[in-house]
């Protein structure tokens, strides 16, 4: 697992963008990395997991240090636009290069022909049959399952101070910001999963592309905040940050694949990690952070928390947490929506509860995070329903005469998600 290509992307984005890299200096440790064994890491509350082998593997360790420098210079030069243009204008001329072609768009700035053409360097590696079938079978959990743990996964998202920092700088405090993130979150994995989804002019294409914007928004407003300190956190949302979200489903499957016993992924499973590593390239990220097989995918996941110095910080950390937790996602729902939201954030609560703090209930309580007998009684039933209805969809879906009915169930579910999740705008109003 080379990094020198990397390493050079690294010291070229400080020349490319001085006015958002120069800062980061190439050699620089940022406080955030935690590289000895006396470094506490986010990796140290995971039962299992062997952190010194991990730090003795150093191209490993050397990975994730060149991932936390890097950003990504070709959107982020795009996003620095908005200071003459306006965020209102760069989103509307990406929306129209992603539709209709970068010709479609009068006087195309050349940040955004070459943002464009980037997302269009569709890399050898990628088999787009494949990746459809692994659409097919990602879509299923889309529709059937993720509406009910999305909010929890993204809680994850917020467990460490370092990695955290920039979204809170955009003012994403409230309930009415931090639902919309959840929403848009959704609604762009449900969009990547569409038949078609991730094609050059599928809706998921263009849902990366703002993804992806959003993203370097987000890191060039961070810079100018003059809240945000090289020295202690490197570039704003580093590649290596990026990486959890991307392949947190390939990392499940990994997880089930090694406990099978297997060092190679099954038909269902390539297709399904194709698809999720076609979708981070969209969003930016390098290969050399998208491993092919079950134990790469593992170690690369574990190495991030092992070299990511643990922290928690209740003004930042904690107030993402209860605003996401406490979020309406549906307040213009009837009595029988808030009656599901409900469970739904019963479910959600206790997920990130037992697979992101591994069942701590008092780690949670001092987040303010507390199960209450009644998330217990509403989410008890849902888990068997949810699973089950997951697990018989996916079993019909292997029919082949069933399977394009199957398919035509769950993408008309998909779609009605979609519909419930809104309009997304993916790039905030808080940061333009």
């Amino acid at each position: 697992m080379g990094h020198q290509a990397l390493a050079e992307r690294v010291l070229r984005q400080r020349e490319l963008l001085p006015d958002l890299y120069a800062a980061v200096h190439p050699e620089h440790l940022p406080e955030r990395l935690a590289l000895t064994m006396d470094d506490p890491s986010d990796l140290d509350d995971v039962k299992g997991a062997d952190r010194a082998e991990l730090l003795a593997d150093t191209a490993l360790v050397d990975l994730m240090v060149t991932a936390t420098r890097l950003g990504d210079v070709v959107a982020d030069s795009y996003a620095m636009r908005v200071r003459d243009l306006g965020m209102t204008q760069v989103v509307a001329m990406l929306r129209a290069a992603c539709r209709r072609g970068i010709d479609a768009v009068p006087d195309a700035p050349a940040e955004l022909r070459a943002f464009l053409a980037s997302l269009e360097e569709t890399p050898d590696w990628v088999d787009l049959a494949l990746v459809e079938e692994g659409a097919r079978w990602e879509r299923i959990d889309a529709a059937l399952l993720t509406p009910f743990v999305i909010r929890g996964a993204f809680l994850a998202t917020f467990l460490n101070a370092y990695a955290a920092l920039p979204m809170a700088l955009t003012g994403a405090l409230t309930g009415e910001t931090s639902a919309r993130r959840v929403k848009e979150t959704a609604s762009f994995f449900a969009a990547t999963v569409l038949p078609g989804g991730t094609r050059r002019h599928g809706p998921g294409f263009e849902a990366a592309a703002m993804v992806r914007l959003m993203h370097s928004a987000v890191r060039v407003h961070a810079v100018r905040s003059g809240r945000w300190n090289h020295d202690t956190h490197g570039p704003p949302i580093p590649q290596v940050d990026q990486m959890p979200a991307g392949l947190i489903n390939s990392f499940l499957i990994s997880v089930a694949a090694i406990r099978d016993g297997r060092d190679e992924f099954d038909e269902r499973e390539r297709a399904m990690i194709e698809l999720a590593r076609y979708r981070c390239f969209l969003l930016g990220l390098p290969p050399e952070l998208l491993p092919q097989d079950p134990h790469g995918v593992v170690r690369v996941f574990k190495a991030r928390a092992a070299t990511l110095r643990s922290a928690f910080d209740d003004e930042t950390c904690g107030a993402l947490v209860r605003s996401t937790l406490a979020a309406r996602l549906h307040p213009d729902a009837g009595r029988w929506g808030r009656t599901v939201e409900r469970f739904e954030r019963s479910f959600s609560t206790i997920t990130f509860v037992r697979a992101f703090l591994q069942g701590d209930e008092a780690r949670a309580a001092r987040m303010g995070v507390r199960i209450t007998r009644a998330d217990r009684l509403r989410a008890t039933p849902m888990l068997p329903l949810l699973l089950g209805r997951v697990l018989l969809v996916r079993r019909l879906s292997k029919v082949r005469a069933l399977a394009p009915v199957v398919d035509r169930y769950v993408v008309a579910t998909l779609r009605r998600r979609l519909r419930g999740y809104g309009h997304p705008e993916y790039v905030a109003r808080e940061v333009a």
